[in-house]
């Protein structure tokens, strides 16, 4: 049932979730507009409320209508889990105005895709694109091949925990100062739950990169416990993106989405072949 889930998902995502209104984070803005104030226990509380309602109403559902009621929770879990939602309209936004050459409507989405991480300021053209095409690259591992690597390793409730977390990070990154979101620890949690499924995507940006360089990276990423994850995860990826020139502003990030497009079906691959598998035995 995971793989069918996770293959509806994608389709419907690529086809219909084009804006706000399947997005978890959309539906959160609710309640987190109610938070007086953000601390790490609060963090910690609110997220297993929330895995545990959700397990709650999965465990209620289980076994009506012969497991059907289960299957639709499933997608529904999937469905405000996983996709980028509004994040692709402010890439073809970026797109457009860069073709127009309106170059403060472009860094406006620049910045808005950048949320988390940022882009650098008073650096060359080279490096303020690199830093576009590593935003991208992180917006396709968060908003895709995390939540697909905790809905195949540990199930719906998983995904709606990182899915919630991932939400708060956006909004704290948008309406709150970064001692404030410092203050909630959601980037703490968020460092060591992407530390196994950074390590496993990274293999697949090292396959696709030069290996003489990526493959000892990676190894050595394996005994690192500090530098952030985003840093290891695009250090990985700018390997495989070494080859491309780094100075038109369209087609720098397009290099760096077809390269995440690559890599996110590579593991989807993966994920059905071992999925598969372990039906056979």
């Amino acid at each position: 049932m995971t793989l069918f889930t996770l293959l509806l998902v994608l389709a419907w995502e690529r086809l219909f979730k084009q804006g706000e209104h399947w997005q978890l984070d959309h539906r959160l803005e609710v309640i987190f507009q109610r938070l007086h104030r953000v601390s790490f226990g609060q963090t910690l509380a609110m997220v297993i409320a929330w895995m545990a309602v959700i397990g709650g109403i999965l465990w209620l559902a289980e076994g009506l209508f012969f497991g059907a009621v289960m299957l639709l929770l499933w997608i529904l879990i999937g469905l405000l889990c996983v996709g980028a939602g509004i994040k692709r309209k402010h890439y073809r936004a970026y797109l457009n105005a860069a073709r127009q050459g309106d170059a403060h409507a472009s860094d406006q989405m620049a910045e808005e895709l950048a949320l988390i991480h940022g882009l650098p300021a008073g650096c060359s053209k080279e490096e303020r694109l690199r830093e576009l095409q590593n935003a991208l690259l992180w917006i396709n591992y968060r908003d895709y091949l995390a939540p697909l690597f905790w809905f195949a390793a540990c199930g719906p409730v998983a995904l709606a925990g990182y899915a919630f977390l991932r939400a708060y990070q956006t909004w704290l990154a948008r309406h709150h100062t970064p001692l404030e979101r410092s203050q909630a620890g959601i980037d703490f949690l968020l460092h060591w739950l992407d530390w196994v499924p950074v390590r496993l995507v990274g293999v697949a940006y090292a396959l696709l990169g030069h290996g003489e360089r990526a493959l000892p990276a990676w190894f050595a990423s394996l005994g690192d416990l500090h530098t952030s994850q985003y840093q290891v995860l695009t250090r990985l990826a700018q390997f495989s993106l070494a080859r491309d020139p780094h100075s038109d502003p369209i087609q720098t990030p397009r290099a760096a989405v077809t390269l995440a497009r690559k890599v996110t079906i590579m593991i989807l691959v993966v994920v059905a072949l071992l999925t598969i598998y372990g039906t056979l035995l």
